[in-house]
């Protein structure tokens, strides 16, 4: 029997900017403590992600200990020319407008009651102009399919159709996402030219197997527990990937990943948009890199 283990955790403390990787982590119902405990909102007031401004990926975040943002500690961002900015720095918004060519505003994490904060201020008028949304954010050309929308739960789609993300947090749907190194060598199987790397999918835990396996493992996990170290997961849908799977990542200090557009056509053909999975947390706990995975 394959025994999958947690090889990587990862958090990102600015929605859509490069991550950190975590030893441990004290899984709580809200996911990984922290993550995504910033984002950027637009000229338009609405949050914002790499799917909208790509040059967040070229950016990195990470906490500054001791701090205190409110819900959050401060974060210190490296800029994509090498430069530094702290987000309590009274420049750093103008800073990072000029480093991502559009007028952005760095806000840390409101409460949910905080409806206006969250609520998507540009909504299509139309029929029409909200499949062109759908079709920019998943990258899929006017004679592929949209993703499978209605495999998110109504209550959840319902949030996420009014607000750019679940009220009280910068998520896109879900506290936590799953990937496991079994799926990244099927997929890289049905695309040998493309430079695949975990940051593209940016999973909240990497899982790795003794068995070397070459196959969408997590899919058959949906509907399940799972365990991890002493926490444990409701693995609800399956993750439907969008056009920030193909952008360009170009952050100092790491590996430059390329543009590529045959990944999205891929995902399109073989796994019906999606890779990884999204899970609740159902039981906190500890995990640790090296803890074993129970199904």
């Amino acid at each position: 029997m394959t025994t999958f283990r947690v090889k990587e955790i990862w958090r990102y403390p600015v929605k859509s900017m490069q991550g950190e990787q975590l030893e441990e982590t004290l899984l709580g119902m809200g996911g990984i403590p922290f993550d995504r405990g910033w984002a950027m909102r637009d000229a338009s007031e609405t949050i914002t992600s790499a799917k909208k401004i790509a040059a967040l990926l070229n950016c990195k975040a990470s906490y500054i200990e001791g701090t205190n943002a409110g819900a959050v500690p401060h974060v210190e961002i490296t800029l994509p020319d090498g430069s530094a900015v702290r987000s309590d720095e009274a420049d750093v918004n103008a800073r990072l407008t000029k480093a991502l060519g559009q007028e952005v505003t760095l806000w840390p994490l409101q409460p949910a009651e905080d409806s206006e904060h969250y609520r998507t201020k540009v909504k299509p008028s139309s029929p029409e102009e909200l499949e062109a949304g759908l079709r920019e954010m998943f990258a899929v050309k006017p004679d592929e399919p949209l993703p499978d929308l209605a495999a998110i739960p109504p209550a959840l789609l319902a949030e996420v159709s009014e607000y750019a993300s679940p009220r009280g947090t910068y998520f896109d749907l879900y506290p936590v996402n799953v990937l496991t190194e079994a799926s990244l060598r099927h997929f890289g199987k049905l695309t040998p030219e493309s430079t695949l790397d975990v940051r593209r999918f940016r999973p909240n835990f990497l899982l790795e197997d003794d068995e070397k396996l070459s196959t969408l493992a997590e899919f058959g996990w949906t509907g399940k527990k799972i365990g991890l170290g002493a926490a444990e997961l409701d693995v609800d849908i399956e993750c439907m990937r969008c056009v920030m799977t193909t952008r360009a990542q170009e952050a100092p200090g790491l590996a430059a990943l390329p543009r590529d557009s045959n990944i999205m056509r891929t995902l399109v053909r073989e796994t019906g948009h999606n890779l990884s999975v999204y899970a609740n947390v159902a039981r906190p706990g500890v995990v640790k890199v090296g803890d074993e995975v129970k199904v």
